[in-house]
């Protein structure tokens, strides 16, 4: 099996009022003197209320979950330290109208000149999923034949449903907000690794963007590693959720793999139905349908995801998998995703009832 790790994007919010807060600076000082966090496992993102952390390299998915509950746990103590809580909701729920600072480098003050309004409004949160490939050509393969999933992943993985106070009627916002950048969304498909690298530096020679890290498809290969990342997905309110969809990804470029290997053909998905069902998935998220891509059209979302699992049988096989994977699956189809969960507790608990959701879920207390 391909080994693994994981990033996932963090909000800081007020803890009496939900607020997001720019406290990252301070909650790195903080968590840095924690033995339990090595200073490379955290780092700041573009906005001073958001903080990432990234997993060691990892061969099972029970060092992944062990890892995630490791990273929460002391960094939403140090968060707490200093006056806010750790969030793993993918859209901030609540904000005023105050911009929230950029983090100075230059990188992101570039960024905030091209695109101000955009850069104000990253108050969004995701996971990455990054799997060991032994060269880019298995990476460009994976691309290709995970395309057609990512209306699932993102259904499945929808956990950001409001947007400064206001139910968005999408379960997963982030997704819309992430699309206005230039180069987003799914990627088309490749030829070979070859035509990738030609296909990607040309974008940034022609000045179209500042360098190939603006490059945000939903998968994309590293420039810095030997993996391929899929970036598709929300971040999760809990930790086993994260686990599961690292390990349908990591299923699914394994069968990717073996199924080029075998001659068998992939599903193919035109890039413009690809786009409206990437969309469709955003919208509807787990509670409607979402596209099948063995079947070609919209179905029940548990009947699209027997029909992956199905397809992804032998690769569930041969990883042992199976058990961290289907119960899990399970659990969010029947309760509902961290988009429909986030509403079933606003609306019975009210906003106080929300964020103290959000921040327990978060940290698995």
């Amino acid at each position: 099996m391909l080994t693994l790790g994981v990033e996932e994007e963090y909000l800081l919010l007020d803890l009496g009022t939900g607020l997001p807060r720019a406290r990252a600076e301070q909650v790195c000082r903080t968590a840095g003197l924690q033995p339990a966090l090595a200073e490379a496992e955290i780092q700041r993102e573009l906005l001073q209320v958001q903080l990432e952390v990234a997993t060691p390299v990892c061969r099972e998915l029970e060092e992944v979950g062990g890892h995630l509950l490791r990273l929460r746990h002391a960094l939403g103590a140090a968060a707490v330290t200093d006056g806010c809580r750790l969030a793993a909701s993918a859209a901030a729920p609540f904000a005023d109208r105050l911009t929230v600072p950029i983090t100075d480098t230059a990188r992101y003050r570039a960024m905030r000149t091209d695109a101000p309004q955009l850069t104000d409004e990253q108050l969004i949160t995701g996971m990455h999923v990054h799997l060991g490939i032994p060269d880019r050509a298995t990476g460009v393969l994976v691309m290709n034949r995970l395309r057609p999933w990512l209306p699932l992943l993102v259904a499945l993985a929808a956990n950001s449903p409001l947007w400064q106070g206001t139910d968005t009627g999408f379960a997963s916002w982030r997704t819309i907000v992430f699309s206005r950048w230039p180069v987003s969304g799914p990627p088309p498909r490749f030829e070979n690794a070859a035509d990738y690298d030609r296909r990607t530096r040309a974008l940034v020679a022609r000045r179209l963007i500042h360098d190939r890290g603006q490059i945000y498809w939903h998968i994309r290969l590293s420039d810095h590693y030997p993996t391929v990342e899929v970036r598709a997905m929300d971040v999760q309110l809990r930790p086993d959720e994260a686990v599961l969809l690292a390990g349908i990804v990591r299923v699914l470029a394994d069968q990717a793999i073996s199924d080029d290997r075998a001659g068998r053909p992939g599903s193919a998905v035109e890039p413009e139905a690809l786009a409206a069902a990437v969309w469709h998935g955003a919208r509807h998220g787990s509670t409607s349908e979402v596209f099948d891509p063995v079947h070609g059209r919209l179905v029940a979302v548990g009947d699209a995801a027997a029909t992956m699992l199905d397809s992804v049988d032998p690769a569930l096989t041969r990883s042992g998998d199976r058990r961290h994977i289907v119960p899990v699956l399970e659990r969010l189809l029947r309760e509902g995703n961290g988009a429909t969960r986030q509403r079933r507790v606003l609306r019975e608990h009210g906003r106080e009832g929300l964020i103290a959701m959000i921040s327990d879920q978060t940290t698995g207390t």
